[in-house]
């Protein structure tokens, strides 16, 4: 399935620098807006405001398979919430929660429902969960929640366009 979904999203914050990037899947653009505590992609359009989304490297890379990607938390801002994975019903659900991306950077041990593997294929990225591996960050059809699948590349879009949001 071929689309595209844009979120603001700052690239690595290894060296406490920010910088807001707008992801997006393929034509027809879409972008990611907040609804209640929701992340749902919408077409893109002047009067709609994507959020803006961060991610930070895991500290504890030791215990992680780097083949897969760089190790990180994401999350968004205003309100600051962070993605994670929770097994409900036998299967893994995508979920924003209330919790400050830095809380679980500086944490001593690695928060793996929060944690994804980032992976880079040209301009384009995915968002495989750490606890639920071969589960992927997905859009589906407009207006539909972002979601995790299994079924990478079929239904679902797993693949995100990052461009700077200066």
């Amino acid at each position: 399935m071929e689309h595209q979904v844009m979120m603001a999203v700052p690239a690595y914050i290894a060296k406490s620098l920010e910088d807001s990037h707008t992801v997006k899947d393929t034509p027809p653009w879409q972008v990611l807006v907040l609804q209640g505590e929701t992340l749902v992609a919408v077409p893109r359009k002047d009067d709609v405001n994507p959020v803006t989304v961060i991610f930070m490297p895991c500290r504890h890379k030791e215990s992680f398979d780097h083949r897969k990607g760089n190790v990180i938390y994401l999350g968004i801002q205003n309100p600051e919430m962070c993605l994670f994975c929770e097994d409900i019903e036998g299967k893994p659900i995508l979920q924003l929660k209330a919790q400050k991306i830095l809380d679980l950077y500086s944490n001593n041990e690695p928060v793996k429902p929060f944690l994804f593997y980032h992976s880079q294929n040209g301009r384009t990225s995915t968002f495989e969960s750490v606890d639920f591996p071969d589960y992927f960050i997905a859009s589906s059809e407009k207006d539909q929640p972002l979601c995790i699948t299994n079924n990478k590349g079929e239904q679902y879009n797993t693949s995100f366009y990052f461009s700077s949001k200066l």
